[in-house]
C-alpha cells in the first residue's frame, strides 16, 4: 500500500531577505508536495539576479493543490506583493504581504488542505513599523488559531541531538517573571512532554527544568520563583508520572553531565536557552511551534538582508525544517 504524499506549505517570509533565495534551492522530495507561498514575480526576480534558471508552476487553485502540482518544477501557490521589492531594502508596505502568506498557510492547515507548514524568516521590526502589533510567528499564529481551537503555544527549537523549549517567548526580560505563573508553568511542561511522547516517540521523557535566577534562586537568595513559582510545579507534575530534574542553574545545566541523559531542556525565556542551542547547531537547528493543531516549523535564522540576492544565503536550516515537519507529519 502506497503512503498518501505528505503535503507542505512553505511562506517565503520578508521578501527583502534572503526567504526567496533558499525557496529557490529546494529540491523534489520523494512522496512530498512542496508549495511556496510568494509572489512569482519576486521569485523570478531573484532566480535572474542569482542566475538560476528554475521553471515554475503556479498553482492557484487551493481546493485542487495536488491536480496541479508538477513534480519537475517550482509550485507556487500565488500571492502579490503591495509594492515592488529590492533585496535588502526593508519596506513596511509590504508588512501586509507577509502577514497574508501566514494567514493563507494557517488555514490550508486548519482546513486540512496540507499537512503542515514550513515558515521563512521575517522582518519583526518592520511589521511593527507598518502599525501591526507583531511579537513573532509563535504568537500570531496560535492567535490564529485560537478562533477554532484552544491554543497554548510552546516555542521549541530543535537540532538532532537538543531540544529547548521555552516557558515564555518573545517578551522583554523586566516583563518574564510576572508571565511565569504556576498555571502557565504546569501547562507548559504538559504539552512540551506530550509532544516528546506523542510526535518524537519517547516513551517516558526526561526535561531539564531551568530555574529563572542565577543559581536557581540560591534557596532564595537570589530570587524566590524558583520556591514559589517552579518548585511546586515540578513536584505537582512529578506525582503526575512526569520524569523532570530541576530546577537547575542555566549555568551548568548545558553541560554533557546533564544533557547526556536528557530529551528536552525548558528555559525560562528566550535567551537564557537558545544561544546555547544555536551556538551548537546553527543552521542545522528548526524552530517547532508546539501546542497548535498542526504542524508548524521553521528556519533558526533572521531575513540576513545583506545576503539576500548575492548567492550566500544557506538553505540548510530550511531544509531541516522540512525534513523536521515531515517527520513529525508522519508520525501525528
Amino acid at each position: 500500500m502506497n503512503q498518501p504524499k505528505t503535503k507542505l506549505v512553505i511562506t517565503a517570509g520578508e521578501p527583502a531577505g534572503i526567504g526567496a533565495d533558499i525557496c529557490l534551492g529546494l529540491k523534489t522530495i520523494n512522496n512530498v508536495e512542496l508549495y511556496i507561498i510568494a509572489d512569482p514575480s519576486l521569485l523570478a526576480s531573484r532566480a535572474s539576479a542569482l542566475h538560476k534558471k528554475i521553471d515554475f508552476n503556479i498553482c492557484d487553485d487551493t481546493n485542487h493543490l495536488s491536480d496541479n502540482y508538477d513534480n519537475n518544477k517550482l509550485n507556487i501557490i500565488p500571492l502579490k506583493l503591495q509594492c515592488d521589492s529590492t533585496p535588502g531594502e526593508l519596506n513596511p508596505v509590504n508588512s501586509q504581504y507577509v502577514l497574508q502568506m501566514l494567514d493563507l498557510a494557517c488555514d490550508l492547515c486548519l482546513n486540512n488542505i496540507v499537512d503542515a507548514m514550513v515558515t521563512g524568516p521575517v522582518q519583526k521590526s518592520i511589521i511593527n513599523e507598518a502599525g501591526f502589533n507583531f511579537t513573532g510567528h509563535t504568537e500570531y499564529l496560535a492567535n490564529r488559531a485560537s478562533t477554532t481551537y484552544a491554543i497554548h503555544p510552546v516555542m521549541m527549537l530543535a537540532t538532532r541531538t537538543l531540544r529547548v523549549a521555552l516557558a515564555t517567548t518573545h517578551l522583554a526580560l523586566k516583563d518574564v517573571s510576572q508571565a511565569i505563573t504556576q498555571d502557565s508553568l504546569t501547562e507548559t511542561l504538559t504539552i512540551l512532554n506530550d509532544f516528546l511522547k506523542q510526535q518524537a516517540g519517547i516513551k517516558y521523557p526526561t526535561i531539564l527544568v531551568c530555574g529563572l535566577n542565577p543559581h536557581a534562586g540560591e534557596d532564595g537568595n537570589l530570587g524566590d520563583e524558583e520556591i514559589t513559582t517552579i518548585i511546586p510545579v515540578i513536584e505537582k507534575l512529578k506525582q503526575q508520572d512526569f520524569n523532570l530534574i530541576g530546577p537547575l542553574p542555566a549555568d551548568t545545566l548545558f553541560t554533557q553531565k546533564y544533557l547526556d541523559n536528557a530529551d528536552a531542556v525548558l528555559a525560562m525565556y528566550h535567551d537564557q536557552g537558545l544561544p546555547v542551542l544555536k551556538y551548537s547547531g546553527f543552521g542545522k537547528a528548526v524552530n517547532i511551534t508546539l501546542g497548535l493543531p498542526f504542524v508548524r516549523t521553521s528556519v533558526d535564522h533572521g531575513t540576513a538582508l545583506d545576503l539576500a540576492a548575492t548567492g550566500k544565503a544557506n538553505a540548510s536550516s530550511l531544509m531541516e525544517a522540512i525534513d523536521m515537519a515531515i517527520d513529525l507529519t508522519r508520525v501525528q
